[in-house]
């Protein structure tokens, strides 16, 4: 699917593809455009590590999902649903060069006057942070359930 700037609807997909699991939200993305059509409202980004670039992707958009590894300290394999101003206070305690962007990004929008009226987060503790450009096993057998969560979302956004 072509990047169409601002659609009413953005699944954005993060992470470094180059470190394993951390581009788990990347993996994603690629997973749903491989099997599954949207309507031309939604865009499907592959942000990977942007950052502050990502503005230009999704300002103007109503409503993003964010896919993603997060390190919550938790069990690998673990789901995270964060919601709006959830994500903030999680980006708040991250240092990876990607979610530093992301925080950055929401936060230039909100200040701005252009706030995404709805924001979302789906996430999952990575097994590996080890460098190499595939997903972990367990980490592969989460792509179909981490789409399946996204569309769940997605048709309560159409």
């Amino acid at each position: 699917m072509d990047i169409l700037f601002s659609s009413e609807i953005t699944v954005l997909g993060v992470g470094n593809t180059i470190l394993s699991d951390e581009g788990f939200g990347v993996r994603v993305v690629e997973y749903l455009r491989e099997n599954y059509e949207f309507p031309e409202k939604v865009q499907l980004i592959d942000g990977g590590t942007l950052g502050v670039e990502l503005i230009h992707f999704i300002e103007g958009t109503k409503k993003l999902l964010i896919i993603d590894s997060i390190d919550g300290g938790a069990e690998p394999g673990k789901f995270f649903h964060l919601r709006d101003d959830e994500i903030l206070k999680h980006f708040t305690q991250k240092i990876s060069a990607h979610e530093t962007g992301i925080q950055d990004v929401l936060t230039m929008l909100e200040v701005t006057g252009k706030k995404i009226p709805r924001v979302e987060l789906l996430g999952a503790q990575p097994y590996s942070l080890e460098a190499g450009t595939e997903l972990t096993p367990e980490m592969k057998k989460l792509l179909p359930v981490f789409a399946e969560k996204a569309l769940e979302i997605l048709k309560t956004w159409y």
